[in-house]
């Protein structure tokens, strides 16, 4: 079973940047894809970038392509979202999920959760 514990989250002003980070529990993480996804309140939740097991491939939605990056420390057993030029459409909730090897941007195909972290951008 993997575990998963984003932090990183904060209140910040537009153009900023944060680094989001999702530790994980469990001797498997290397071999699972991750992924985070977001939502605001009254909106869907979205996908954001998701990354291959051992960081093989990374990919982005078009809404933070160019600004967000997301990367992977195995031996950390760590994901991290670096969010630069952040705009107020950036606040959400940002939540972690991974899932066996391959990567997907559905979120019913994930297995495993993190608790998410908040993210604010003030104008």
């Amino acid at each position: 079973q993997v575990q998963l514990v984003e932090s990183g989250g904060g209140l910040v002003q537009a153009g900023d940047s944060l680094r989001l980070s999702c530790a994980a529990s469990g001797r498997t993480f290397s071999t699972y894809a991750v992924a985070w996804f977001r939502q605001a309140p009254g909106k869907e939740r979205e996908f954001v970038a998701g990354i291959m097991w051992r960081g093989l491939s990374t990919d982005y939605a078009n809404a933070v392509k160019g600004r967000f990056t997301i990367s992977r420390d195995n031996a950390k057993n760590t994901v991290y979202l670096q969010m630069n030029s952040l705009k107020p459409e950036d606040t959400a909730i940002y939540v972690c999920a991974g899932r066996p090897t391959i990567y997907t941007t559905r979120a019913s195909d994930y297995d495993y959760w993190g608790q998410g972290t908040q993210v604010t951008v003030s104008s």
